[in-house]
């Protein structure tokens, strides 16, 4: 008695199987989006370059991008923005440690305790509420025109996102964990360690990205008060001499600290929570 091959067996009899190939203009339209995302910006940049060149952009106004590469290059080869960068990521790394460690640690006191929502949080949403950087007069007032109001600007800015998010975060935690937690007779360090840390990391990061926006924002108006280093300082000294190819720049070196600072933490926040793939 015969039996007939299967197609399949057939096939496999027949030799290796090619992959079908992808023409390129498959995977153009596949990436269409992603080379929309860059070809964007640089068509505003040549319009830009074209407006400066044809005399429709005054340069008094707006400099031309080449203009103000050619500042930025002169930045970076005389040594004043490798400087001016490690002054103000220094201030940026302080007040958000300072101000993330604080906005944590009052996040989590709430979050865990009705005493201390109730204690805490209505005092905590008054000062939210206030607008921080019309606080820069009573903190020249309080603490003087140094380096800590700077750092404590920032720290305030950083702060209010991570206590929100933190807090919002472990109170949406299952009730049934804890209660899990409290059968097998788990400590406080490992409910913190085994539910709520897991748990409430992808909100904590959330709020991580949006103190890191705040805080450069924060810096960027705390830098004009009698600063002597930093971006803000290349800025304020540019304005003096009317070098607004210079206050370009600067205000561009901060976007790019915001953009690289915010990617960094969303490659943590993708090696972090690789258990929820």
């Amino acid at each position: 008695m015969t039996t007939r091959d299967s197609p399949a067996t057939a096939a496999i009899g027949a030799g290796p199987v090619v992959a079908p190939t992808v023409s390129w203009r498959r995977r153009l339209h596949v990436r269409r989006w992603e080379i929309l995302r860059w070809l964007s910006p640089l068509a505003v940049l040549v319009i830009w370059q074209a407006g400066s060149a044809a005399g429709l952009i005054p340069a008094d106004v707006l400099p031309a991008p080449q203009t103000i590469a050619r500042a930025g290059i002169q930045l970076v080869g005389n040594g004043q923005l490798a400087a001016a960068l490690r002054i103000s990521g220094l201030r940026a790394i302080e007040g958000l440690a300072l101000g993330g460690s604080i906005g944590v640690t009052l996040g989590t006191l709430v979050g865990l305790s009705r005493w201390a929502d109730a204690a805490l949080d209505p005092s905590m949403q008054m000062l939210r509420a206030l607008p921080h950087l019309g606080l820069i007069p009573l903190f020249i007032l309080w603490f003087g025109i140094g380096e800590l109001p700077k750092v404590l600007l920032v720290a305030l800015g950083a702060a209010f996102p991570l206590y929100l998010n933190t807090s919002s975060a472990i109170r949406q935690v299952d009730p049934k964990l804890f209660e899990t937690a409290e059968v097998l007779g788990f400590s406080l360090w490992q409910r913190l360690r085994i539910i709520v840390i897991p748990s409430a990391a992808p909100q904590v990061l959330v709020g991580l990205r949006q103190s890191l926006a705040i805080s450069w924002l924060t810096l960027i108006v705390a830098e004009q008060i009698n600063a002597d280093a930093g971006v803000g300082y290349l800025i304020n000294n540019a304005r003096d001499f009317l070098r607004i190819d210079v206050i370009i720049f600067g205000l561009v070196v901060y976007a790019l600290l915001g953009i690289v600072t915010d990617a960094l933490v969303r490659i943590l926040e993708r090696r972090a929570l690789r258990y929820r793939v």
